[in-house]
């Protein structure tokens, strides 16, 4: 039954789409006319409650149309979606600029008021349980927090250390055998970063370029990666997404990202979204997603909200749910991810 519901959700948001304006009378009958129309109401109501449609009028004059954010938020398959090879997949090629103008003008809510409540509950638990820890065990729990980090950072960018390898190094600063300089240098500047923005809680507020730019500068130090926003083209590998190729255009697509971070008023989407759109614009020759991390644990601490480990998130997953986004600017896969590594966070450390 529960799949069956499911392919009418489809069914029904493919009606409006294409027939907006409708009525749930007309979506009833034009979509959905064997299931009982109070079933039919009950799914637009659901629709409407994860801001994929919205409605408009009162009663029986109440017209359906699709929302601005229906293409960030309808929930995608990813490994459904991956069945297509990288040169079948209909894709957004280039950098779509209107993504600022969806979620700015339209009131776009990311979370849905179900995952909105389920964070804020997890919140409250870790509000009320380091109220019970000393500076000294809080301290303590942060380090093992910034160890996981760093090695999972690190992990997705194709670092080998294992976690073991990690504590070791950044505890007592013992490489491991058989690993590369550069590899042990990924793990301190995360180390180094997350030091930076936990002692420094307020440098995140307001999120500015330069701020973005200082904490890159960090994480690629002494990695013969160049500083500041690239003035040359970059690849990225499994798509065939193309991120913006011009300096200016580059730093106004982050002015725009800061604005609209900073403009946003639910933390968790302040978080989110900066995972995501700083991956996405890919300003800098290397390091993008790794500066993107630290800058959304840097938004969570100087709110005095659990960072993110993202320990046990699979690297794989991870990866195919932000070529989702630069494909399709789809937010729904690293949304689950997020809300799957807070719960993480809050229920494993403090």
């Amino acid at each position: 039954m529960k799949k069956l519901l499911v392919d009418k959700n489809e069914e029904i948001l493919k009606f409006i789409r294409d027939n907006p304006e409708k009525s749930s009378k007309e979506i009833h009958d034009g979509s959905a006319s064997d299931l009982a129309y109070a079933t039919v109401k009950r799914i637009l109501t659901n629709l409407i409650t994860e801001n994929l449609i919205i409605a408009s009028g009162k009663g029986k004059a109440t017209k359906y149309t699709i929302s601005p954010a229906y293409e960030l938020l309808i929930p995608v398959n990813l490994e459904e979606y991956f069945t297509k090879e990288i040169d079948d997949r209909i894709i957004k090629e280039r950098f779509n600029n209107e993504i600022f103008s969806t979620l700015l003008n339209n009131n776009v809510s990311i979370f849905t008021d179900q995952e909105t409540d389920h964070l804020n509950k997890l919140q409250q638990k870790y509000t009320d349980n380091i109220k019970g820890l000393s500076e000294g065990q809080y301290k303590k729990e942060l380090e093992r927090l910034a160890i996981d980090l760093s090695w999972k950072s690190s992990q997705i960018e194709g670092n080998t250390y294992s976690l073991l390898e990690t504590e070791r190094l950044l505890k007592d600063k013992e490489t491991a055998a058989g690993k590369t300089k550069e590899e042990a240098v990924m793990l301190l500047n995360h180390k180094d970063a997350l030091d930076f923005i936990i002692e420094n809680t307020s440098y995140i507020a307001p999120l500015k370029v330069s701020v973005i730019e200082d904490i890159h500068s960090i994480l690629i130090k002494d990695l013969g990666v160049d500083r500041n926003i690239r003035t040359r083209r970059v690849g990225i590998s499994g798509t065939n997404y193309k991120p913006l190729e011009n300096e200016f255009q580059i730093r106004e697509a982050l002015e725009n990202t800061c604005n609209l971070i900073n403009s946003e008023e639910n933390v968790f989407a302040k978080a989110l979204l900066a995972l995501v759109l700083l991956s996405y614009i890919q300003a800098f020759n290397d390091g993008n997603k790794r500066t993107a991390r630290i800058i959304s644990n840097a938004i969570l601490i100087s709110k005095n909200y659990c960072p993110i480990s993202f320990r046990t998130v699979d690297s794989t997953k991870y990866k195919k749910a932000m070529l989702l986004f630069y494909e399709q600017n789809n937010i729904s896969a690293f949304k689950k991810i997020f809300i799957g590594q807070f719960e993480f966070a809050v229920n494993t450390y403090f």
